[in-house]
């Protein structure tokens, strides 16, 4: 696998909703644009552990993460409940959710990330229970990080004609769902470099009836370079499709080494999310990948996933400003 995806999977991801209450001594979720900030994060979580362990200036580092909205990953089952909680606690904030759709069958193919439904069938459950959970107040949805782009690199234990017929039904379900913005993962500029291969695969995909793509989820690509792949892949697609970019940890761009994408070193929060790109057709900077959660058991990292306080302190480190 090329792209540090999926390794998203957030510890508690599903099974546990978010807590109306924030800790005493957590950081307090500043304005952070249009996006909902849980006030119950990892990074939370260890700030506050650490200020009463009197690691101030650590617990400070730290916030930079936890005041900044990231994407929820739902990756097993009950995905609805989870999802509904986080919709609605957006919701009461006046704040959006962003969430992120990874249980396609042969998920990662068998690698870091390795999982996902067990079968067609089980998927298009999923969807419609994660879809009707959404209610009518809106959320930015990813749908399946890797899942195109695993497929144009190589992926024998996918089924590629089945996969596509999955995410194209993913992609019109969320749709019906009022104010719901869909963007199909398309990779990163690193690991397909020539954007002309997606265009056949994306369209097979569902991109039509999407409002878009997502570009570098989990990656370490720089925004200028991702911005660049992005509208000429847009332009490829035709139809003027919108893109959004994840700048988690690509503040100081990809590592030049082996297995670049797992929890190199060195790397940097990038853009905190915004709407505010001053580009009409990038509608959002966003953490799609939760910074400080590990890409997998690389370099002395937990598995995918899990929470990881060393490499998150060193995100927040580097991060310039």
């Amino acid at each position: 696998m090329r792209s540090a995806l999926a390794a998203a999977l957030l510890l508690g991801g599903v099974g546990a909703g978010p807590s109306d209450a924030t800790p005493a001594d957590a950081p307090a979720t500043a304005a952070a644009g249009a996006f909902w900030v849980d006030p119950q994060s990892s990074a939370a979580r260890q700030a506050a552990e650490w200020r009463r362990a009197g690691r101030a200036d650590d617990a400070r580092l730290i916030e930079r993460i936890a005041v900044q909205p990231q994407a929820v990953w739902l990756h097993g089952d009950g995905a609805g409940a989870v999802v509904r909680a986080h919709v609605e606690a957006a919701a009461k904030a006046g704040r959006t959710a962003v969430l992120v759709a990874y249980f396609i069958p042969h998920r990662d193919c068998g690698a870091y990330s390795a999982g996902g439904a067990r079968d067609a069938a089980q998927y298009r459950r999923w969807i419609e229970d994660f879809a009707s959970s959404l209610g009518t107040g809106g959320a930015y949805v990813i749908v399946e990080p890797d899942a195109v782009a695993q497929l144009v690199a190589g992926c024998p234990r996918a089924d590629a004609a089945e996969r596509y017929a999955l995410l194209t039904h993913a992609v019109q379900r969320l749709k019906r769902q009022p104010n719901t913005k869909v963007y199909v993962d398309a990779g990163n500029a690193g690991w397909i470099p020539d954007e002309r291969r997606l265009v056949a695969p994306l369209g097979k995909a569902g991109i039509a009836g999407a409002d878009g793509f997502a570009l570098n989820t989990s990656n370490y690509q720089t925004t200028a370079a991702s911005t660049a792949y992005a509208h000429r892949l847009a332009k490829e697609l035709g139809g003027g499709k919108h893109f959004v970019i994840d700048t988690s940890r690509n503040g100081n761009g990809p590592f030049q080494g082996p297995q670049s994408w797992c929890n190199p070193p060195g790397r940097a929060l990038g853009t905190p999310p915004t709407t505010e790109t001053g580009d009409p057709a990038l509608d959002a900077y966003l953490w799609i990948k939760r910074p400080g959660e590990s890409d997998g058991t690389c370099r002395g990292g937990p598995r995918a996933g899990q929470w990881w306080p060393e490499y998150a302190l060193g995100l927040a480190r580097r991060a310039q400003g």
